[in-house]
């Protein structure tokens, strides 16, 4: 079958139709069967560039639930045993040991034991102690009696040392005659816990004393021997 052209009239050639044309036609039609990347329909499009923008929304929601459910598994673990040795703090440290002691009045030296006990009411800024210590010599014999109070450094778990100060009670017998006398006292306080552990250790302890009585005699000591603590 012929069709009849106008005689001055040329035969454009076919072109097919651009996505954009089709994109903008009838949604109820053909355009349906061409979306924005080659083949996929209009609206799955749309809701791939949707969901593509929710991504990183969806990312975040999974690594702000994976932190909560890490922050509640670490509240519910058992404590180690380095944090349960500081929950279970000593009652007291009780130091056994031995003590020497010289005077700068008359340069008379004597030896003997010293037992001393000390608590923490205020934990890092006082420690109190209260102690004994008998001294003996050729010709006299002494017992004093301290309480001091105590501001601690802690360097290390194993180690820390304390200044101390305090009244002291002595008694001197010398030659059968027995005088009382009121003196203060200086200590650096040396404590050594082998391992950090806190359970035992021992000590080195210099003090200086000062009698209020008549004469008022000047004297260094040091003691050192076991700690044992109870908890």
């Amino acid at each position: 079958m012929s069709v009849n052209k106008h005689p001055g009239q040329k035969e454009k050639p076919y072109q097919s139709a651009s996505p954009t044309q089709l994109r903008g036609g009838d949604r109820g039609g053909e355009s349906r069967r061409v979306g924005a990347k080659g083949g996929e329909p209009h609206e799955f499009a749309l809701r791939n560039a949707t969901m593509k923008r929710m991504r990183p929304h969806r990312s975040l929601h999974a690594v702000a639930a994976f932190v909560a459910l890490t922050c509640v598994a670490f509240a519910q673990s058992p404590p180690d045993q380095g944090s349960q040795a500081q929950v279970e703090k000593e009652i007291a440290v009780v130091e056994l040991g031995a003590a020497g002691g010289h005077s700068l009045t008359d340069h008379a030296t004597n030896y003997g034991l010293n037992f001393a006990a000390e608590v923490t009411p205020i934990e890092n800024w006082l420690e109190l102690e209260a102690g004994v210590t008998p001294l003996f010599a050729r010709t006299s014999h002494e017992v004093d009696a301290d309480f001091l109070f105590k501001k601690p450094w802690t360097v290390s778990r194993s180690f820390e040392f304390m200044l101390g100060a305090g009244p002291e009670w002595v008694r001197t017998t010398r030659h059968n005659i027995t005088t009382n006398a009121l003196a203060g006292e200086g200590v650096l306080d040396l404590m050594f816990w082998p391992k950090g552990g806190h359970r035992y250790g021992w000590y080195l302890e210099p003090s200086y004393d000062y009698s209020f009585a008549a004469g008022h005699e000047k004297s260094i000591g040091i003691t050192g021997g076991f700690l044992i603590a109870i908890r």
